[in-house]
């Protein structure tokens, strides 16, 4: 099948690194949720990853780490070498029924992190190097400024009741529903 007749899959996907950019810090998980555009979850993945080896934590987010055990503890369980557990989510992101759409909120933290460990350890990036942000779709459905296009401003019906825990796939599946509710509501809108 040729790859524009096949559907988008929006792969709505978190991190948990310990520091704000990959190569001096490390990202020590990441989860994956891909979902069709009617809010049907159809795969996750996720993997915590042994930390880089000339890499180091950044004093400000292992003091966040430290606040936030349960977190960390989750994430350093079954670690696996960064080469096979991102060779592993190409092959599941090659797999998918469609298209993935790489989705994140922030979408630059979460895609930096994951962009450079597939292009430094598998050599490519299935999502090519593109990435959807869930907080500039929310400035343009709210029709307000990007600094005010946050959460809380979000309207409640946007929301499923699902956990937000930092851990990466709990996360990554909470911000894909909330992710699917807003194309709900725009297309809604297109209909209109």
């Amino acid at each position: 099948m040729h790859n524009m007749s096949k559907p988008e899959i929006y792969v709505s996907t978190d991190i948990e690194a310990d520091g704000p950019i990959p190569g001096p810090h490390s990202m020590l998980s990441f989860g994956s949720a891909a979902y069709l555009a009617d809010k049907t979850l159809v795969s996750t993945f996720s993997a915590n990853l042994e930390t880089l080896p000339s890499a180091s934590g950044h004093p400000d987010t292992m003091a966040w780490w430290a606040r936030n055990q349960t977190a960390w503890e989750a994430c350093r369980t079954d670690c696996q070498p960064p080469e096979t557990a991102m060779r592993n989510y190409v092959a599941w992101l090659n797999a998918l029924p469609g298209k993935p759409v790489f989705v994140g909120y922030p979408v630059a933290y979460d895609f930096m992190f994951v962009y450079w460990y597939l292009m430094r350890f598998v050599g490519e990036s299935p999502f090519s190097h593109s990435a959807l942000d869930m907080k500039t779709f929310a400035m343009a459905l709210l029709k307000t400024n990007y600094g005010d296009a946050t959460k809380r401003n979000m309207p409640k019906g946007w929301f499923d009741e699902l956990p937000h825990t930092h851990v990466a796939l709990d996360d990554a599946i909470e911000q894909g529903a909330l992710f699917c509710n807003m194309l709900r509501v725009h297309s809604v809108e297109r209909t209109d």
